[in-house]
């Protein structure tokens, strides 16, 4: 190895670091921000986040759209989402109604 390369340790920590930069940091701001604003903006802020939701759903189905991997593997991506929901929800079902027989609920 160069002086100049990296090892795949080092790439690994800094993909990492910069993971958390463009997402943990933004969030804790985004608390901070919040807890500090927490009665000022409220409102406008509801309004603003339709808008924002659906533009961050349409650039996640151009993202798809132009990659044709992830296009290709969508069926067995959405098989593998219906039966993991499918799985929440009845065991969710079968928890419920073992926990209310447990405390003797209706």
């Amino acid at each position: 190895m160069c002086d100049g390369e990296l090892s795949a340790e080092q790439k690994v920590s800094g993909v990492m670091m910069i993971y958390f930069a463009v997402f943990v940091v933004p969030l804790v701001a985004g608390i901070v921000a919040g807890y500090a604003l927490r009665e000022k903006g409220q409102a406008n802020l509801n309004k603003a986040t339709l808008p924002i939701i659906i533009a961050l759903v349409f650039s996640l189905g151009f993202s798809i759209g132009i990659d044709n991997d992830a296009l290709s593997s969508l069926p067995r991506v959405g098989w593998n989402a219906l039966f993991i929901a499918s799985l929440t929800i009845v065991f969710s079902i079968v928890l419920v109604e073992l926990a209310r027989r447990k405390v003797k609920l209706a």
